[in-house]
């Protein structure tokens, strides 16, 4: 009897010694569980609600034999005469603010003193820099929407709401109603953008810029057609407009730019 006694005391301090441990042991299974289902949760979400798929957001791999097989890949997009005497390239980022700094307060002037008047013309290389998520999928946007005939329009909707949807964290379906705002076919768009279509031709654009030393955005040259273009470094409408003018004399078109500037019979 008093063996039996004995075995259960000894059953019992067992019992006590080991309740901590196993509450422990409980309370981490909990946790792993629960942590399991959120990790779950989280997988789900991404699978069905997830941006994986939605439209290639990277550079691709691309290859080519030479420096022209690469000017040929990249295709830069012109505005203007392409037979001007000069041309302003401009290497560029959509969710760069300096790039729509530019766009907003350096190009329309631009555009209306030489590029209007048939004096230079304009071409944008897209630059997507990887500090900037949205960037290759907005660049990507931009020719899908050049596709249907409107890159320019879209262009400048990018800069100009530029704000709005850099700050989000997946601005796909932004990106498609700022298509149909601008009356685009909303489902050639949307497929252009949720596949991988001109992928290649901005990864070319990045890697002419590269070639070319441009290292930060916007990377604008001066291309006289004298040689290699030249970086402007100070695109301010102030610096940028006596810099054009000038290159513009020494080809010969001073008659062109007094014409230009001449006033017109309706503004007397």
């Amino acid at each position: 009897m008093s063996k039996n006694r004995a075995e259960e005391r000894r059953r019992k301090r067992q019992s006590e010694r080991q309740g901590p441990q196993a509450q422990g042991s409980r309370n981490l299974y909990r946790v792993l569980l629960a942590v399991g289902a959120i990790a779950l949760g989280v997988v789900l979400w991404n699978l069905v609600f997830g941006t994986s798929g939605q439209g290639t957001r990277a550079p691709v791999e691309i290859s080519y034999a030479s420096s022209e097989e690469l000017v040929e890949m990249a295709q830069g997009v012109r505005l203007g005469d392409p037979d001007a005497p000069i041309t302003i390239m401009d290497f560029s980022d959509y969710q760069c603010p300096s790039c729509q700094a530019f766009a907003s307060q350096a190009k329309p002037f631009i555009q209306m003193e030489f590029i209007d008047e048939g004096l230079a013309s304009f071409v944008y290389y897209d630059f997507p820099l990887p500090s900037f998520p949205h960037s290759f999928l907005a660049a990507r946007a931009a020719r899908c929407a050049g596709d249907q005939e409107d890159y320019w329009g879209y262009h400048d909707q990018l800069f100009r709401a530029q704000q709005q949807w850099s700050g989000q964290s997946d601005p796909f379906s932004t990106f498609v109603g700022y298509a149909e705002s601008l009356g685009l076919d909303r489902s050639e768009f949307r497929t252009c953008l949720a596949g991988d279509r001109h992928a290649e031709v901005v990864t070319a654009n990045m890697e002419l810029g590269r070639r070319l030393g441009v290292t930060g955005t916007p990377g604008i040259f001066l291309d006289t057609g004298e040689g290699q273009g030249q970086r402007v470094q100070n695109w301010s409408p102030q610096a940028f407009r006596p810099m054009i003018r000038e290159a513009l004399e020494r080809l010969g078109y001073a008659d062109e730019l007094d014409e230009a500037e001449a006033p017109t019979e309706e503004g007397l």
